[in-house]
């Protein structure tokens, strides 16, 4: 239920309001509009009198949301939620000096204070590029890539320390030593630091990563989803391979409900019957929920599609579609790559693609290109 309030309202009628609406075991969510300010209800509230609360002073209006997933609806809350990937690591004047145009592109330039933090945001016009290898694999291969995405404008790095394969024979990742190795590379350009968990029991890894990935396989980890909710910490998460669009909002619900508002959804291609790509990428579904809810929606092309020169029409598709970030695979040899290197495209390959972005971004509108 949201409660739409007047702009002129009395602050002891307010409070008054939501002292009663406590004592009946509900959860107030503020949200404050440009125009409006809406009281989200949160509980059981099938008790809640309508037309009492419709004759109050302070209220314009009351509204039952229909839907299940409630604190991911843009009707509980109708502007963009902006998050914030914020990282302490300090940045030697070499790194920051390979930070070009293109990041201007994307999102805020990070502070070129070194001693400071670096910033990057994704949601409310705010577009974010995460590139890195599907898997860390060494020392040399991960900060190679890293100095490579950062000079190119990406503003997060990617990689998988956790691997989960369909083949136990295949490589697993090298895990808690690849994401000491992902904050090495962060030390070194600044970026922020994505990679996915799939266990409980690694939580204790993921203490300095920046944004906690929930892949595909997990999205519907009910239990993990409750441990994540309660952490201050941004998450991605990935829609699973034959979730619905309501049943991804759900997922994100939980993590909302423990107390996680920093929810970042991920659209990766669902499975059809069609062979010729991994999977099928829904680009339907980036208005959709865009329409439904107010978290940032960002595109994984690599994984969608499974095939490397697909990247870049599906990531410019994306951008077109209204998509709030690209999460995408480089590799600076995809041909050795330990995994998905036949999805990966090279640093060079990159660069083009970001400047492809930068383009398409200026020609719809999202940035003015200055």
């Amino acid at each position: 239920m949201i409660i739409i309030l007047k702009q002129e309202i009395d602050q002891q009628e307010l409070d008054n309001l939501m002292t009663w609406l406590t004592n009946m075991g509900l959860e107030i969510h503020m949200s404050e509009g440009a125009n409006t300010t809406i009281m989200g209800l949160v509980g059981d509230t099938s008790t809640v009198d309508i037309n009492l609360l419709q004759a109050l002073d302070c209220v314009a209006d009351v509204k039952r949301i229909q839907e299940p997933f409630k604190k991911a609806n843009r009707k509980f809350h109708p502007q963009d939620t902006v998050i914030t990937l914020k990282t302490n690591a300090p940045v030697t004047s070499h790194a920051a000096a390979r930070s070009s145009q293109a990041a201007e592109d994307f999102a805020p330039a990070p502070n070129s204070n070194s001693s400071q933090s670096i910033e990057a945001k994704i949601g409310g016009g705010h577009f974010m590029v995460i590139a890195g290898p599907c898997s860390v694999e060494s020392p040399e291969q991960i900060s190679a890539i890293a100095a490579a995405v950062k000079g190119s404008g990406a503003t997060a790095l990617r990689g998988g320390a956790f691997k989960p394969r369909t083949s136990p024979y295949a490589f697993q990742g090298m895990q808690a030593e690849g994401i000491e190795l992902l904050k090495e590379a962060r030390r070194a350009t600044g970026l922020p630091i994505v990679t996915e968990i799939m266990d409980l029991q690694q939580l204790a890894y993921f203490d300095d990563v920046d944004v906690i990935q929930v892949g595909a396989r997990n999205m519907q980890n009910f239990v993990l989803l409750r441990e994540l909710g309660k952490i201050n910490k941004p998450i991605l998460l990935k829609r699973g391979f034959a979730a619905t669009i309501e049943e991804l909002l759900m997922s994100a619900e939980y993590l909302m409900a423990g107390g996680n508002e920093q929810v970042i959804l991920c659209e990766r291609g669902v499975r059809t019957f069609e062979p010729l790509t991994r999977n099928t990428l829904d680009l339907s579904a980036i208005p959709i929920i865009k329409e439904l809810s107010h978290l940032p929606v960002v595109v994984d092309p690599s994984h969608a599609t499974g095939v490397a020169r697909y990247v870049r029409p599906m990531s410019l598709a994306a951008v077109a579609a209204g998509a709030d970030g690209l999460l995408i695979e480089v590799h600076n040899s995809p041909q050795t790559a330990l995994c998905d290197g036949q999805q990966s495209i090279t640093p060079k390959q990159f660069d083009s693609l970001a400047k492809d972005i930068a383009a398409m971004r200026i020609a719809i509108g999202q940035c003015s290109g200055q």
